[in-house]
């Protein structure tokens, strides 16, 4: 295949880049690097350029002539799609609207999104299927869910393929640390744990009364290798002429903070400093994909499973990259 993808130079998509690089395939990124970094395009051709600079698209479409299209290029912050609403419509819905219309000037071709588990809100039960309710609370899972009724409306009126895979929690690095996670700033859990200890720094738990376990939120933590993996099986899935859906991503199972803490702890051989916070407003306790149309639909099963395998790959690549990462 040859396959554009939009924010390539970010996390995931630079390990989907990879992975399709590694498969044989042509790979070109486009990105304009607001949040990307130049140093993690290291597979196929780069295009510096905006989702929503249409120009820009439609002369990448054009002249590479891909057989489909992933994307990646969204703005991912809750918290800031709280302070600063504007730009996430504008960026996550108006630069997805300007793919989808690119794709059906150009000849339609199968276009996999970014989804996000933020669709579903507070979901009454656990795990999540994707016939739960779609109510997010916050302006980065309603720009997910507006996304997701475009590519409906397009493949209606234009014949577009798609996907939306919606993601619980993405985490952990390549393993031979070519690539990895590197948000600035970072608001992950695992990364922000491991800088805990690396910068000493004390890690902020908001909300240690929640009904479970151990008091903390339970999370559905996904290896990016998992996650790469599944959009390449979509574009191909999509290539054979399957119908158009959304596809939950998670291992099925949820860790909590304080276990997310314990994993560190034990790998690292080090305490970690945390200040217990008041819960963030819309924290769901438990949000826990289920994963099994991604199994029917995609074969697709994650490889990674044991948690510690996950952050002991996040270790791998913050410890080689810290200088660059931390600022050290």
């Amino acid at each position: 295949m040859k396959v554009l993808v939009t924010g390539g130079a970010g996390y995931i998509g630079s390990h989907t880049c990879k992975l399709l690089a590694n498969l044989g395939h042509t790979v070109i990124t486009y990105d304009n690097l607001s949040t990307g970094h130049r140093q993690l395009v290291k597979w196929g051709d780069f295009i510096y350029g905006d989702i929503r600079d249409e120009a820009r698209l439609r002369y990448a479409v054009h002249k590479y002539q891909p057989d489909g299209l992933i994307h990646f290029a969204s703005f991912i912050s809750v918290g800031e799609s709280c302070s600063d609403p504007g730009s996430y419509y504008e960026n996550n819905i108006l630069g997805s609207l300007r793919i989808m219309q690119v794709l059906r000037d150009e000849g339609v071709r199968p276009l996999v999104v970014s989804g996000s588990a933020a669709v579903y809100g507070l979901p009454d039960m656990v795990p999540v299927a994707e016939t739960a309710a779609l109510n997010p609370i916050n302006p980065y899972g309603r720009t997910k869910l507006v996304m997701e009724w475009m590519l409906e409306d397009f493949a209606q009126a234009h014949k577009l393929p798609w996907l939306a895979l919606r993601y619980f929690n993405a985490a952990g690095a390549d393993p031979s640390a070519e690539t990895g996670e590197w948000h600035e700033p970072e608001t992950h859990l695992i990364p922000n744990v491991l800088t805990a200890i690396l910068k000493g720094q004390k890690l902020k738990v908001f909300g240690t009364d929640y009904p479970t376990q151990d008091g903390t939120c339970i999370r559905d933590y996904i290896h990016v290798n998992d996650l790469a993996w599944a959009h390449v099986l979509g574009l191909s899935y999509l290539l054979e002429n399957k119908p158009s859906m959304s596809i939950n991503l998670g291992t099925g199972s949820g860790v909590s903070v304080k276990e997310i803490i314990r994993a560190v702890e034990e790998l690292t051989d080090k305490k970690v400093p945390f200040l217990v916070m008041p819960r963030r407003p819309g924290d769901p306790a438990s949000l826990v994909a289920d994963p099994t149309k991604a199994h029917k639909i995609l074969n697709w099963t994650p490889e990674f499973l044991n948690i510690k395998d996950i952050i002991a790959t996040a270790l791998n690549w913050l410890s080689l990259h810290q200088e660059n990462l931390l600022h050290i």
